[in-house]
């Protein structure tokens, strides 16, 4: 039986190359994402290039609880055996959702909480999740504020960067709560993708001056494939950060964070 994994995010550059390599690997992909004629032409080019790949295409808008809750009732008869949370964004400017939160907040935290739990409760022991952070993750800032932060706390790389500590401390708690499951997290370094396009006067000359030095979609996605193909060969149970130095520990400071339990019960009571 093949094994099936679910990529969030999917029609994106590295979303694209997790799938590609994924399917090259012989896995069942489930490609998650917002907009369904980029998802399929992504899907139709992989398909050219890797004939007999299983790859199913899904409606996922993380901005959108009920589009996230809509996506996890359709897999309700699915085995998942990987969930691969690659999805995010770094928003130009301050939104609320229609679900009544910061728009960063609820596609790079709140969409992927919702959307982890519903799969994790049904994975069997060994079930492998990977969440995507960011470099700019040890700047980020979580406190019991997070939800009421207005437009007057907003940055795009502030916010951006606080969404993905959030994400992480997730993590911590997840592997805690499910501990027959590989958790991991994988920072993809600084990519050549639309992600580091800032909408700002700017981005013309750091496309000459900074964007060659990036790495490519191909090389951003590999900790977390790596976290993925080698999640059955690790012994330990607790997080591990994949980059492309290797793997190791979390730090303490994510470990010991004051606010790990409350953020799991505070996103699950307003989110509910």
């Amino acid at each position: 039986m093949s094994r099936t994994v679910v990529v969030t995010g999917a029609s994106g550059s590295m979303g694209a190359a997790a799938v590609r390599s994924l399917a090259s690997d012989g896995w069942r992909v489930i490609m998650a994402c917002r907009n369904l004629a980029k998802g399929e032409a992504v899907r139709q080019g992989i398909l050219a290039d890797v004939p007999g790949a299983d790859i199913a295409l899904m409606k996922l808008d993380l901005t959108s609880l009920a589009s996230v809750r809509k996506f996890c009732a359709a897999l309700e008869e699915e085995r998942i055996d990987a969930l691969f949370n690659n999805a995010g964004i770094i928003s130009r400017g301050y939104s609320i959702t229609a679900d009544g939160f910061e728009n960063t907040l609820q596609t790079n935290y709140i969409g992927p909480y919702i959307l982890t739990r519903a799969i994790a409760g049904k994975m069997n022991p060994g079930g492998v999740i990977v969440n995507m952070v960011s470099l700019t993750t040890r700047y980020g800032k979580v406190g019991r504020d997070i939800f009421e932060r207005g437009e007057k706390q907003f940055s795009q790389l502030g916010t951006y960067s606080d969404t993905k500590l959030a994400l992480l401390l997730f993590s911590i708690a997840l592997a805690r709560r499910y501990p027959t499951l590989k958790v991991s997290v994988a920072d993809p370094g600084i990519v050549n993708s639309n992600m580091i396009s800032m909408g700002r006067w700017f981005d013309p000359l750091a496309d000459v001056l900074f964007r060659p030095f990036c790495r490519k979609p191909e090389k951003g996605v590999a900790p977390a494939l790596k976290a993925i193909s080698q999640a059955k060969e690790r012994a330990s149970q607790s997080v591990e950060l994949f980059s492309a130095s290797g793997h190791r520990p979390l730090a303490k400071r994510y470990l010991n964070h004051p606010d790990i339990d409350w953020l799991w019960d505070e996103t699950a009571r307003l989110s509910h």
